[in-house]
């Protein structure tokens, strides 16, 4: 259960669903992405070898991010770049999304626990643009 949140082309956001299941690796990311997302299923006894990661510059210009639902519901916003509303999505525990493009806003329709993961070091101020949310029926 893979969705993508998508408007002309470019997709905003991925979405797994708690439910989704495969055995194996995916990964659901291509390769020129920021954030690179994916899902391992491996047996007991699998063994991944140990190893390091290398020192490898990377020109991140987009901050892309990660939010791993623990509990409760969230409804998120889109936006494309011009801020217009694009349309809206439930997520609930379990569920993954990676927000890749454009804008987001979120409302937590319950008492929610959310787990972000994305770029750094975090540039304050020069990291985003905030904007008064759209309206119900503009969604």
């Amino acid at each position: 259960m893979i969705e993508k949140f998508e408007h002309d082309g470019l997709v905003l956001a991925l979405i797994i669903r708690a439910g989704f299941h495969k055995e194996g690796i995916e990964f659901f990311t291509p390769n020129d992405y920021s954030q690179q997302l994916a899902y391992m299923n491996r047996p007991q006894g699998y063994r991944i070898p140990p190893h390091v990661h290398n020192r490898v510059h990377r020109d991140v210009v987009l901050t892309q991010e990660v939010l791993f639902i623990k509990s409760g519901r969230v409804q998120v916003d889109f936006y494309d770049d011009r801020r217009n509303p694009l349309g809206t999505v439930t997520l609930a525990a379990g569920d993954v999304v990676l927000l890749a493009a454009g804008g987001h806003g979120f409302t937590m329709l319950e008492p929610t626990e959310m787990i972000e993961v994305k770029q750094g070091p975090y540039a304050g101020d020069r990291d985003k643009t905030r904007f008064d949310p759209a309206t119900k029926k503009d969604l």
